[in-house]
């Protein structure tokens, strides 16, 4: 299982990924969505070990050691990192790609015998930008499954070359719940599909926010009052006067105050 927390990758000014949280079981197809397209390829390059996180933890099948990651992973079509030069024609990019495959795993993997064995002769001769979007997602997909150590697809941004969902879902999803290899299949894509009902992510859903402030209008409302408290105090000052009358009776009190300090003597 691939499991992320809090993973966050520092820019030059802001964050070149956010604080993201996530995870994928094998046979599982999990959607994560962002906006910027380097947001994208930050968080593609993290989870197959391709890029150094700033902080936060990830880790497949219970280890967090990079290589291991980026050995089990295949990073699938991310521009401007491993995406295939247009001026390619197919065959040459099969041969290209099988050449990088380990010795101990390549065997006699040939262009030509593999274009046949995986039916894509009949784009063999095609250049890259000549194929529809389905079909190349299904040529870069298969390439990189020619490695038979990789466990987990991640593909940057493939609704970039169709917004038709159906040019790209259907694939990963065959890929990821394929019994004979079950895989953990993660997309970074612009936008979810409308129909997408599956799992999903979003890239930045673990920054943390700072507390709001609290509301004005209540704590405002008791001050207008407490300001209008002493404006019913001036008419009660006439009234001092008129208490003021009742000082006799203490005057005539003062000698039974004198009596009483007599009698105490």
């Amino acid at each position: 299982m691939l499991s992320v927390q809090q993973l966050q990758i520092n820019g030059r000014r802001d964050d070149l990924l956010p604080a993201t949280s996530l995870q994928v079981r094998p046979g599982e197809l999990l959607l994560v969505a962002g906006e910027g397209q380097d947001q994208r390829t930050a968080l593609a390059l993290a989870l197959s070990g391709r890029m150094k996180p700033s902080n936060g933890i990830l880790s497949w099948d219970n280890t967090t050691k990079t290589k291991k990651i980026r050995r089990a992973s295949a990073l699938v079509d991310s521009p401007g990192v491993n995406e295939p030069e247009q001026h390619l024609s197919v065959r040459d990019l099969v041969t290209e790609d099988l050449s990088l495959i380990p010795r101990r795993y390549r065997g006699a993997l040939l262009s030509k015998p593999w274009l046949k064995v995986n039916s894509f002769e009949d784009i063999a001769g095609l250049w890259i930008e000549q194929l529809p979007a389905g079909r190349r997602l299904e040529l870069l997909t298969a390439l990189a499954l020619a490695d038979p150590a990789t466990d987990l697809l991640v593909i940057d941004t493939p609704d970039r070359h169709s917004a038709d969902p159906a040019a790209w879902l259907p694939r990963l999803q065959a890929l990821a719940s394929d019994d004979g290899r079950p895989l953990a299949v993660v997309a970074v894509v612009a936008a979810l599909p409308d129909n997408w009902t599956g799992p999903a992510a979003v890239i930045g859903n673990s920054v943390s926010h700072p507390p709001e402030p609290e509301a004005q209008p209540a704590t405002s409302e008791p001050k207008a009052k407490h300001a209008a408290e002493p404006v019913p105090e001036t008419p009660e000052t006439p009234e001092i006067p008129q208490e003021a009358e009742t000082p006799a009776a203490p005057t005539a009190a003062e000698p039974e105050s004198q009596d009483l300090q007599r009698t105490a003597k």
